[in-house]
């Protein structure tokens, strides 16, 4: 990023009217002004640009190292409109890697904050708990400093495992619970800490990183045309594969200035609403499951439409979990031949789709031991969603009215009839809710694009643009674009540096942040509702630990 004076950016950003004395230097990323400010003053401009611009979703943070310093990344938006954002840029030297922790301004950036200190190393004071998160306590070096050595043995002693109960009671009455890293309900490699008085919850503490995927140092070492695009599959296994090519797609068509042929946008669209109901089904089958132990018919149901939908996407893109059909500019292939048996295999689903709704929620959200189990249970209020960075159905649960795919349109979205899904309670229900409201909403907007390629010119089905061979963006730009996935905003930020791969890749997952919210919602409940809370999240742990 150039470090260079720019009055004029300033003077055109009426965002940074707020902190203008706090602006030692100014940049152009690609999706938004960035400004630069000391690190002694991180607290000071975040409270500022939060309070008076606005600014109240901190949507990730990145860390980097260069060869002469270490720089924090903060992408601020607005949770009502987030096409107006801001990336504010703090440089730390070399030999003291400090900057003020954001935490205080925007919680979500507690764990934003130590995965960049467990990852690259720069500190951050008055951090309330700045600790390694992916990896042990014990580790030496971070993995994405310039310095570390891949070489250097590690060990992790029995210390780092050890649980000892007495030093972590919060009370006379308190005992100290593992639940998990292995465990069926915890969706995933997950541990939680938990603190119990009685049966409940005193306090909560999430243990995440057992499976570090490392997919962001692979991204960093692959080419952006050909060699990236089958990793986004694996960031979220739930059938999201789709949703999270487009991420990187957007993210890297946007750098380099590819326009999508309106045809393929259609297909993409498409694509991405069957992606979003195989992740909301699994997580409804999941929920019986953790809820209310039913494994018949719910969890079989689950499974049976969600077999229905991979039929169709193994036709179309030729498999049933790691997709890899889009490519730059556009998707891999053309819809199979013949066309109208493949439209009418679409059509039949969508036709039984409003009766098995209606089984679905004759048996859960009717169902008396769910009401009982969720309805008031897992309160998230809408302000604490948008503090730590909920998006998706976690927030719109919580009436947080947030949507990519509307308020930030990309693909054919824009021209399409649907609605945003919201509910207003904030609870398990509310989120189990807007789930399978979504998925109707999913099923309209299959609808209409079938509707559309059964109907587009043969001559015009150009499925690609003319995307060159190699991708070489000029060095020093940077770039944070997102989409809507069906957990929530799933952004990637790329920085150039002149070569066919990028310098740093970040990927912003979902349930990262919803993870990190769980400690609010299940303190002061019962145990057995901690179980229904975190199912509510539907947190997949490759999004997690990425």
């Amino acid at each position: 990023m150039s470090q260079t004076v720019r009055v004029d950016a300033v003077e055109s950003t009426p965002l940074v009217d707020p902190i203008r004395e706090h602006v030692v230097a100014t940049d152009d990323h690609e999706h938004a002004p960035a400004v630069v400010v000391r690190a002694d003053e991180v607290q000071t401009v975040l409270s500022k640009l939060k309070a008076e611009s606005g600014l109240d979703h901190c949507a990730t943070v990145t860390a980097q190292e260069y060869d002469d310093r270490y720089e924090s990344i903060y992408h601020l938006r607005r949770y009502d409109d987030p096409t107006t954002e801001l990336s504010v840029v703090v440089p730390t030297t070399k030999d003291d890697p400090t900057s003020e922790s954001a935490a205080p301004v925007y919680p979500t950036a507690a764990w934003h904050e130590r995965e960049a200190y467990d990852l690259v190393g720069i500190e951050y004071e008055g951090h309330p708990d700045l600790r390694r998160i992916l990896l042990p306590e014990t580790w030496q070096g971070h993995p994405l400093s310039k310095d570390y050595n891949q070489d250097q043995p590690q060990i992790v002693t029995y210390r780092e495992h050890e649980r000892i109960l007495e030093d972590r009671r919060e009370g006379p009455e308190t005992l100290h619970l593992n639940m998990g890293p292995h465990h069926p309900s915890t969706h995933g490699v997950l541990h939680l800490e938990v603190s119990l008085d009685g049966e409940q919850v005193a306090d909560i503490a999430p243990d995440i990183g057992y499976i570090h995927r490392c997919e962001e140092q692979m991204c960093q070492s692959k080419t952006y045309r050909h060699q990236i695009m089958p990793y986004p599959d694996r960031w979220d296994w739930s059938g999201a594969g789709l949703l999270n090519e487009w991420a990187y797609a957007r993210t890297a068509e946007s750098l380099v200035g590819i326009e999508v042929p309106e045809y393929a946008q259609v297909i993409r669209t498409m694509c991405g609403e069957f992606s979003r109901i195989l992740g909301h089904l699994l997580a409804v089958a999941t929920y019986a499951l953790d809820v209310i132990g039913e494994f018949t018919p719910v969890f079989q149901w689950g499974v049976r439409d969600r077999e229905l939908v991979q039929d169709v996407l193994e036709d179309l893109t030729g498999q049933r979990l790691m997709f890899n059909y889009f490519r730059l500019g556009g998707v891999a292939w053309d819809l199979p031949e013949p066309r109208e048996a493949f439209f009418e295999n679409i059509r039949a689903f969508l036709e039984d789709l409003p009766t098995k709704l209606e089984e679905y929620h004759t048996l859960l959200t009717g169902n008396e031991i769910i009401q009982a189990r969720t309805v008031g249970t897992g309160h998230l209020p809408a302000e604490t969603a948008r503090a730590y960075g909920c998006t998706g159905p976690v927030a719109r649960g919580s009436g947080v009215d947030y949507d990519l795919r509307r308020d930030d349109p990309y693909g054919y979205y824009d021209e399409l009839d649907w609605s945003v899904v919201t509910e207003d309670e904030g609870d398990n229900f509310s989120r189990l809710l807007v789930r399978l409201r979504e998925v109707e909403e999913s099923a309209k907007i299959i609808d209409q694009c079938v509707d559309l390629l059964e109907e587009w010119p043969e001559a015009d089905r150009e499925i690609q643009a003319n995307v060159p061979r190699t991708i070489r963006p000029d060095p020093d730009r940077e770039i944070y674009r997102a989409v809507e996935s069906a957990k929530g905003e799933l952004g990637i930020y790329i920085r150039t540096d002149g070569t066919e791969t990028p310098a740093r890749f970040k990927i912003r997952g979902p349930s990262f942040s919803h993870v990190q919210v769980l400690p609010e919602m299940a303190r002061g409940e019962y145990v057995a509702d901690l179980v229904a809370t975190l199912g509510s999240l539907d947190p997949i742990m490759g999004d997690v630990d990425r």
